[in-house]
Parts: structure tokens; sequence; C-alpha cells
């Protein structure tokens, strides 16, 4: 039988050092979690929440699926939003990307890629609508990470046009839906400039220039 027995030792260490640096800290946190933020990000395994934005457990409650999407037939996604909107009563949603993300690429390359084609489909869609623009970066490298921003922002526009969300600005629920990218090759985080935070303002998000 395989156990990974060096994962476990991993975690030990890890709770050691946690607890060291702050006393009573996971007593604390079985009683309770009271998080700020939801990050809706990429599975891609080199973009850590938590690690990323300096956050312990506790204080992110995290959705990942491939390429960050928001998809409003997606019941995963969207259960996670309602929780963290009506019960954790979070005040800003995360939309986080990243450059040099595989399921972006994947979405606008001329290969099969099986099912999960059909899961990228919305980013290819967005290609098409947004190929004018795209294509006046003669650079290709550049292109794709235009398009990964690009998607950022459209993930974004989808939150804010959930009715998850509609239903907390009408009920006058402070909340802030952000966009912002990542890059693994520096390990910093850009702001997209196109947070919302009510329903007048989502209509106004289109390109995030």
């Amino acid at each position: 039988m395989i156990t990974l027995s060096h994962l476990f030792a991993n975690n030990r260490n890890w709770a050691a050092r946690v607890e060291k640096e702050h006393p009573g800290f996971f007593e604390q946190l079985a009683n309770q979690q009271k998080p700020e933020y939801l990050w809706i990000g990429c599975a891609d395994s080199r973009v850590p929440a938590n690690e990323i934005v300096g956050l312990l457990p506790g204080e992110l409650f995290v959705h990942r699926n491939v390429a960050n999407l928001v998809i409003h037939a997606d019941m995963n996604c969207l259960s996670v939003l309602q929780y963290a909107v009506e019960n954790l009563k979070i005040k800003h949603v995360i939309v986080c990307g990243h450059y040099g993300c595989g399921g972006v690429k994947a979405a606008v390359s001329a290969q099969p890629h099986g099912l999960i084609d059909n899961w990228l489909r919305p980013i290819e869609e967005l290609y098409r609508r947004q190929k004018a623009e795209l294509m006046t970066i003669r650079d290709e490298e550049e292109r794709f990470k235009r398009l990964c921003e690009l998607n950022v922002v459209e993930q974004v526009k989808n939150v804010g046009n959930t009715t998850i969300v509609q239903e907390a600005w009408r009920r006058g629920q402070p909340l802030c839906i952000h966009g912002w990218i990542y890059g693994i090759s520096n390990g910093l985080l850009k702001d997209m400039g196109v947070s919302i935070s009510s329903p007048e303002e989502a209509p106004k998000i289109e390109t995030g220039d």
C-alpha cells in the first residue's frame, strides 16, 4: 500500500510551524471561518491562492477550475459563490487568472483535447469576439497574454451578472468584484482595473483597458 508518508511528514512540520508562529491558531480556526474574500482562480498547481496573497487558512474562501471560468450553468461554482455571499458574507470576490494559462491556450489551438474542449468553449467564443483587437498584437506571446487578461475581464462580468450577486446588491450588501492576473514568472499580481461594486458599474466593463 502506498501512503505518501513524506506528505504526512510535511503536514506535521507545517502544522507545528503554524502553531508555533500563531499559538492557538487551529483551535480558533475549528470554531469558525469568517473570510472576507472569495477567490475564483485557475486549478493550475503553480497558482496557490493563499500563498500568493499571504493569507492564512480561514482568511480566503477558494474555488478553482480550469482557466478560472464562471459559467452560468456550473452549479459547483455558483454554489460556492452563493455560500460565500449569503452565508459567509464575504466582501470581495477576486477573479484571478494567470499568464501562460494552459486552458486559455488549449481553447484557441487547432488541436482537439477531448472532453475539456466543451468546458473551454466560452474562451473560444471570447477569442472570436475579440479577434480584431488581438490580431493587432503582432507578437504571439503578447497576444496570448492579452487573451488571458480578457478572459479575466469576461469572468468578472459573469460574476456580476449572476442572480446571486445581483440580489446581494439589491439587498444593499457590500460586495465588490475584482479582476486580477498573476505572473508565474515573477510571482506578482496585476490588478486589471475592472472592479465593480454595483449593477450600474457592470455594463461599463468591456476590455479592462
